[in-house]
């Protein structure tokens, strides 16, 4: 029997197996791929660093610059070139610059507001006035995005702010998304302060009496399958890497047994650091009331497009980190970044590579398009918006169906009830994106709850 399995290679998976190996714990992992690392996944091409799945992770949340230093790689660690960080929307057949001082889609500065195209006046108004919001005193119930921003500033910010941003980050439809979820912070600053801008601005001189100012994002600069390497090889012997697909979980005397490819393995403890829509089909038989809320969590999915280019025919200027397109003005594209520009050491100096985004929540039929199809398709609209008329050098395509967790109107009731039914069946865990949060730090955080949980018990 084993002592801990760990259903999901990702990293919320090897999290937990690496925390349990430092406790002297073995692990056993199931992945259905032929890798570990879930959606982390780096290419090296043509000199070029290429990521399959995210490029970076927030330097606001710790966990990942945690267990980076851990293994040995915070030399390794770069930060995304904010001097140089501009982002464009498309909007009216132009790519319009985000005002300077726009934190996510709060206006911290008068004039980058007011000289704007990309709000109408009565948008620029609205906004200013927002400055004079009473606050609420108590948090209300729990809405949408979409209303939240629409309350505060306006339609206008929620299609040509909130929409784009949030597409890039959770690949989700802010009329869906909660607010209490996503931008848990903000929901703060109303209750507060009344002012989103004034609560963020408050926020920002406390932080600035702490320090230096940290990069908004941090990664490596090999990549961050770098991470996924370093921590495999730190576990080391303590893990065993099982290819397959957990089926079902039961409980027995000695703790669970698993259906993998057909067959059953004891288990001491499991540690679900799957999908949660792999979770509901696992733990059905285990508690199907269980396996119907993790079965409620919605997914999107999503692709990303890296193309390289000659640096001697490209002659669009890549003053920034790249373009947005609302879904207003989307066709296929719903982001763009120029690679390059956010971080150094990815891309050689005669090269340019553009990263593009596909999918979210209302382009998942554009996963089962073919790659010839879909570059076709990219370079149209990149024609259309930067005027490219040069052929990539190479093209990579990596698609992640039903991989983004969309945290929606209601999610964190449902989470609370979600592990509070597992207070009956103690050794099993769940980590992953679908519960606490979307990004890497969240993950691994999870991954080492889990584990020093299991750890806690002995």
């Amino acid at each position: 029997m084993r002592q801990t399995v760990i259903v999901g290679g990702g990293i919320s998976g090897l999290s937990c197996a690496y925390h349990l190996a430092k406790a002297g714990f073995e692990s056993t992992i199931i992945e259905s791929r032929a890798r570990l690392g879930g959606v982390i996944h780096t290419e090296k091409t043509q000199g070029c660093v290429i990521e399959a799945g995210p490029d970076s992770f927030l330097s606001l949340k710790p966990s990942a610059m945690e267990l980076i230093g851990e293994v040995g790689l915070a030399g390794d660690v770069i930060g995304s070139n904010d001097h140089l960080r501009k982002t464009y929307v498309w909007k009216n057949r132009r790519l319009v610059p985000l005002p300077d001082g726009l934190m996510m889609m709060v206006p911290t500065r008068i004039a980058p507001l007011v000289t704007t195209r990309l709000l109408g006046w009565p948008t620029k108004i609205r906004m200013g006035m927002e400055w004079f919001r009473s606050p609420s005193g108590t948090a209300r119930e729990d809405r949408s995005v979409a209303d939240f921003i629409r309350d505060h500033y306006g339609s206008e910010a929620v299609d040509y702010l909130a929409e784009p941003l949030l597409a890039g980050i959770y690949g989700g439809n802010p009329s869906e998304l909660s607010v209490s979820s996503v931008l848990p912070r903000f929901v703060e600053f109303e209750t507060k302060y009344g002012s989103l801008t004034k609560g963020v601005l408050a926020e920002r001189k406390a932080v600035a009496k702490e320090g230096a100012k940290l990069p908004l994002f941090r990664t490596l600069k090999g990549g961050l399958g770098q991470l996924v390497e370093a921590v495999a090889s730190a576990i080391g012997s303590k893990l065993e890497f099982l290819r397959g697909t957990a089926e079902s979980v039961e409980a027995d005397s000695a703790g669970f047994r698993i259906r993998v490819n057909g067959e059953w393995i004891g288990a001491g403890n499991v540690v679900l650091a799957c999908e949660a829509y792999q979770a509901a089909k696992v733990l059905d038989p285990l508690d199907a009331k269980l396996a119907e809320l993790l079965d409620a969590v919605p997914y999107s999915s999503s692709m990303t497009m890296a193309l390289g280019f000659s640096k001697s025919g490209f002659d669009h200027p890549l003053d920034g980190f790249g373009f947005l397109v609302p879904r207003r003005e989307r066709r296929r594209l719903v982001a763009c970044t120029w690679l390059g520009t956010k971080f150094s050491h990815r891309v050689p100096d005669d090269l340019v590579v553009l990263r593009c985004f596909m999918g979210g929540a209302e382009g998942a039929d554009t996963l089962s398009e073919s790659d010839d199809k879909l570059s076709e398709a990219a370079m149209e609209e990149l024609r259309d918006i930067m005027g490219i008329t040069a052929r990539p050098i190479f093209t990579r395509i990596s698609r992640w169906p039903r991989s983004m967790a969309q945290y929606t109107v209601g999610h964190s009731p449902r989470i609370e009830e979600i592990f509070a039914r597992l207070q009956p069946f103690p050794g099993l865990h769940l980590a992953g994106n679908a519960y606490q949060g979307i990004g890497i730090p969240d993950c691994v955080r999870m991954g080492k709850q889990a584990a020093e949980k299991i750890v806690q018990a002995k």
